[in-house]
């Protein structure tokens, strides 16, 4: 049977006549990321603050690592994390001074506290950096400490708010491979991002919501399945060649491929990729037809949430 960290059913939260969240489904699967997407104002923080005991929610029911969310809060929040999107972490103290603060917020006590706080900075790499003042850390560095924060409990369910927004790739990659190292040690992550790219890479499965409603769950390669299969693209290097471009393409694609003048672009979907992507270079070679750019292209995540919600960027 399938364990669950997180479940939602029928959520509702109301804000006078406007719905927050309308009827919410979601269920987490324990020790894996789990991806929520959706577009701004779809209800997104709405949820997580509602998981993670910060508002009260109106109908429906939740539980978090098995304990019932509106019946037992208190009991929630010693088995959660939740990091925001912007580090809270104070530029004053060095790392370590940090994270022996939030221990003794916990009431871990001065020793355990200490403790805690040294296993944390070498687990997530920050043990050199550890006694310097959290100003001079990079922003990569500043939101591994705040992850390190937040599991100062260990907890068994992290909500992650965009723990990367406004962190350049670098940092991005560091923090990636913070959440990779929990999520090996047990902890369950649920993850809000605007970035699809990182939802991709990081979750085992993805809830896109929308006006309040799941309205699509799966893994993101099942996702991507529902916009269509792969396709092959060509940019004509001359626009008078798009017709010839376009007749190579027909011969190995189902249908009329589709012609974007503007671009000097022919696209359409392929069955047999490989096979495809060689055809139409030996047929365009032979006619001495050039070409700006050819390949094959996969759906993205960009594309099903597209599809999916007419807007164009998650945030």
């Amino acid at each position: 049977m399938e364990t669950y960290a997180v479940r939602a059913e029928g959520l509702e939260k109301r804000y006078g006549e406007k719905h927050a969240l309308d009827g919410f489904d979601l269920a987490v699967r324990q020790g894996t990321v789990h991806g929520l997407l959706g577009p701004n104002g779809a209800g997104k923080t709405t949820a997580v603050r509602v998981l993670a005991t910060l508002l009260r929610f109106d109908g429906g029911r939740a539980e978090v690592a098995g304990v019932d969310v509106a019946r037992e809060p208190r009991r929630v929040r010693g088995l959660i994390g939740l990091t925001g999107q912007y580090a809270a972490v104070d530029e004053v103290l060095t790392g370590r001074q940090n994270l022996e603060m939030f221990g003794r917020l916990f009431h871990l006590g001065a020793r355990r506290a200490a403790a805690r706080a040294g296993e944390l900075l070498e687990r997530f790499g920050l043990g050199e950096a550890a006694d310097r003042g959290v100003e001079g850390y990079s922003g990569g560095m500043r939101r591994r400490l705040d992850l390190a924060a937040s599991m100062i409990l260990a907890p068994r369910v992290l909500f992650l708010d965009e723990p990367t927004t406004g962190l350049d790739p670098r940092g991005r990659s560091e923090v990636w491979d913070a959440v990779r190292d929990l999520v090996a040690g047990g902890t369950t992550v649920l993850l809000t991002t605007q970035y699809l790219d990182e939802a991709d890479k990081l979750a085992s499965r993805v809830t896109v919501i929308d006006r309040g409603r799941a309205i699509a769950e799966d893994t993101p390669d099942a996702l991507k399945s529902r916009v269509g299969g792969d396709r092959i693209e060509v940019v004509a290097a001359d626009p008078g060649d798009l017709p010839r471009v376009a007749e190579a393409v027909a011969r190995v694609c189902a249908g009329r491929p589709r012609v974007d003048e503007a671009e000097r672009r022919v696209h359409a979907p392929v069955a047999d990729r490989v096979a495809a992507l060689t055809e139409v270079v030996g047929v365009l070679q032979d006619e001495g037809v050039q070409v700006e750019d050819i390949g094959l292209r996969r759906p993205s995540l960009d594309d099903v949430f597209l599809r999916l919600t007419g807007e164009g960027v998650a945030a």
